[in-house]
Formats: structure tokens, C-alpha cells, sequence
């Protein structure tokens, strides 16, 4: 048998596909760490039911628990980690910016570090295109994610952050929430006439993340193919129209929120493409910091978070990602 498998976040929406993915191959111990119980207890439940052979390990905790990461890494030894622990809710992080930072950044750091320290092959970070030119504290604290990644990957390990869209059906997703909405008969809110994002099935993402993890790259962010973006009103019409008695539902238009942005990217101007890997996955350079400046930052960053220093948090991380822009929600809460 292979390795064992770390996933993170396993009960989430995306980390539990990966897991029922991996169950299903049978090939590998999975590990599954989530910081939710009633996720871990559902996943955890699901092997039990449904792949009783399955060898895996359920543990309930978070990636900012640096011990209990060693605790894994030592007794569980494995060789591959898929990262897809994240808080993502935009108009919510923007209300809670530094558990936003302390989770999506800090946590990942902590897990590459101790990677790192015990020999893990690969790691795959779960990103979003949200990451990208970000105006929301969520976007930029998955862009410092990347940033760790592509920073510390090498030889020893092999790491990789793997840019997926909008994954469609994930919890509190439109799709899901747009559902709700129809079956309550309206209205159906919408942020702006013109928004726009990228979208993807669960099975794209899955198979997007497993090509990302056998990718013979390492320190870069890998894109898969999204095709173009769609207007959300337009979604929204479609699933309307598509419900009994749908042309009596109204849409309401209700404003982009703090953090929200009009249309999503996919690559900084400063971010080079390289080619492709086997999995039809686009290969993109993004520049980094040295690793001891970023351990540096990291370690301010850190500081900040315990003192709730907020005002020079941001300044901190607009020197790490300057094209973050803070929204009037952040900013208002400086002042």
C-alpha cells in the first residue's frame, strides 16, 4: 500500500470529495484533519458505511495547531498532503479578518513548515481565483498562502497551489443558495446585473487537485481550465425559469458586497506561463519573496495576530501582496 494520505479539511466540501476519491481507489492510509466535528464525524461515517476496508484515521483539529501537526506527522508518516482546509466566505471574513489570517495563512504555514521537517514528498495547496488581484481579506489570505507554498517548495518537497474557480454546489455557494431562495418563492438576490465568475463541477475540481498532485513542478501555481466566466444573473434566470411557477420569482439586485468583486482573474500581470502538465493543467511562475524574508513576514505576521494589531497587519500584508485592496469595510475599521 502507497504512503499514507493528510487531507485537510477532509469533512468540507471539496476536502470530503477528495477523501471518498481516495477511499475508493484503495491504495492508501488517509488521514483526514478537519477542525469541524460535525464535518470530521460525517466523513468519518461515510468511510465506515461505505469502504468498511478503508484505513483511515479521523482527528479533529486545525493546521494552526502546530503540535498536533508534528503529533501527525510522526506517527502517521505521510507522503502526500492535499491542503483544502480554508475559511472562504467573503462578506463573513471581511467581518472577521483575523481568523481569516490566523486559519487561511498561518495554517498553511504551519503545515508547510512541518512538512517539511518530516519528509512529506508533495503538498497540494487548495487555492482560489480569488486569490488573485484580491479585494477581500479571504482572497488575500489565500494569495500569502500561495505565496508559502511557492516559497518553500524544493527538492525535499514538492509543493504546488492548485487555482480553481467557484465549485459548483459547495456550501454556501450561490448555486445552493439560489436553490433556497426558489424553493421559499423569491426573491432571489443577486449582487450586480453584470458579475461575473468562473465555475466548475466537483469532479472537475477533484480531478484538477489529483493531476496537481502527481505534477513534476514544484513551486508554482497551477490553473486549470475554467472556460469563461458566467454572469451570475444569468445563472440565476436559468435556475428561476427551470422551478415550477418560476416566472412569478423575482430577482433582486442588492449591490456588491465589502470584499466582492465585479469580475474574478485568474493571473497576476506578474505571473508567467510556463506550459502544461499531463493533466492539461497550466504551469504559471508567480514571483516570491526570498525564504527568509518570508519567514520574517511571517513571523510579524504572527505577532500582529495575537495583538490584534490591525491597522499594521494590512500594511503587512499589502507589502506581501500590493495588489490587495482593501475594502471599505477593512479600511473603516482602522480608522
Amino acid at each position: 500500500m502507497a504512503d499514507p494520505i493528510l487531507v485537510t479539511g477532509a469533512g468540507g466540501y471539496i476536502g470530503s470529495a477528495l477523501v471518498r476519491a481516495i477511499a475508493a481507489a484503495g491504495t492508501a492510509r488517509i488521514v483526514l484533519l478537519d477542525s469541524s466535528e460535525q464535518n470530521l464525524f460525517g466523513i468519518h461515517r461515510y468511510l465506515e458505511a461505505a469502504h468498511p476496508d478503508a484505513a483511515h484515521e479521523a482527528i479533529l483539529g486545525s493546521v494552526t495547531d502546530a503540535a498536533l501537526l508534528h503529533r501527525i506527522f510522526r506517527e502517521f508518516r505521510p507522503g502526500m498532503v492535499y491542503h483544502a482546509a480554508a475559511f472562504k466566505h467573503v462578506p463573513l471574513l471581511e467581518l472577521n479578518p483575523l481568523a481569516a489570517l490566523l486559519n487561511n495563512t498561518m495554517g498553511t504555514y504551519a503545515l508547510a513548515k512541518a512538512a517539511l521537517e518530516h519528509g512529506v514528498s508533495s503538498l497540494v495547496l487548495v487555492s482560489t481565483d480569488k486569490a488573485v488581484n484580491p479585494h477581500s481579506i479571504m482572497g488575500a489570505s489565500k494569495r500569502l498562502a500561495e505565496l508559502i507554498v511557492a516559497t518553500l517548495a524544493g527538492p525535499q518537497c514538492r509543493m504546488n497551489a492548485i487555482r480553481l474557480g467557484n465549485v459548483v454546489g459547495s456550501t454556501g455557494s450561490v448555486i445552493p443558495i439560489f436553490l433556497e431562495q426558489i424553493s421559499k418563492r423569491g426573491p432571489v438576490t443577486v449582487t450586480h446585473s453584470e458579475a461575473t465568475r468562473y465555475f466548475m463541477s466537483l469532479a472537475e475540481a477533484v480531478a484538477a487537485i489529483f493531476a496537481a498532485g502527481v505534477a513534476e513542478c514544484s513551486g508554482r501555481i497551477l490553473l486549470p481550465e475554467l472556460g469563461q466566466p458566467e454572469r451570475i444573473a444569468d445563472l440565476a434566470r436559468r435556475l428561476i425559469a427551470a422551478a415550477p411557477g418560476g416566472n412569478e420569482i423575482q430577482i433582486r439586485f442588492i449591490g456588491l458586497r465589502p470584499g466582492e468583486k465585479l469580475d474574478e482573474d485568474l493571473l497576476f500581470s506578474t505571473e508567467t506561463r510556463e506550459g502544461s502538465t499531463a493533466g492539461s493543467l497550466q504551469i504559471i511562475l508567480t514571483p516570491t519573496p526570498d525564504q527568509a524574508v518570508l519567514h520574517d513576514r511571517m513571523q510579524q505576521i504572527d505577532c500582529l495576530l495575537w495583538s490584534a494589531d490591525r491597522a499594521r497587519l494590512i500594511d503587512r500584508i499589502c507589502a506581501l501582496v500590493p495588489e490587495y485592496q482593501p475594502s471599505s469595510l477593512i479600511r473603516g475599521a482602522l480608522g
